[in-house]
């Protein structure tokens, strides 16, 4: 099982950033994907969802409207746009397959680095 993220760097607030999670291993298809962010000294946090079937979403209201996630099943990826940022979205971001039924599947990537800085 591997869960690769690419796209993070340095960007000027107010820019974009657009996220890749490529992954391999696993029934894409039948899992939820999460970003989740860490920031140096806190918790992480989950960013945003994505289900399996209907692709129904879900974002953390300090992301809500600047953020959006999708996801190819044909291509095993799921994205985070992001735009508009701000210093406080500086973080490392992870990408995170569920599945919960018939037992439960957890799988992490190795994170991306996102700098919001002038």
């Amino acid at each position: 099982v591997q869960l690769l993220e690419s796209g993070g760097g340095l960007v000027q607030p107010g820019g974009s950033l657009s996220l890749s999670c490529a992954a391999s291993g696993f029934t894409f298809s039948a899992y939820a994907m999460n970003w989740y962010r860490q920031a140096p000294g806190k918790e992480r946090e989950l960013v945003a969802t994505i289900t399996s079937a209907s692709g129904s979403t879900y974002y953390s209201d300090s992301v809500k409207g600047r953020f959006t996630i999708s996801r190819d099943n044909a291509k095993n990826t799921v994205y985070l746009q992001m735009n508009s940022l701000k210093p406080e979205d500086t973080a490392v971001y992870y990408c995170n397959a569920i599945r919960v039924f018939p037992e439960l599947y957890n799988y992490w990537g190795q994170g991306t680095q996102v700098t919001v800085s002038s």
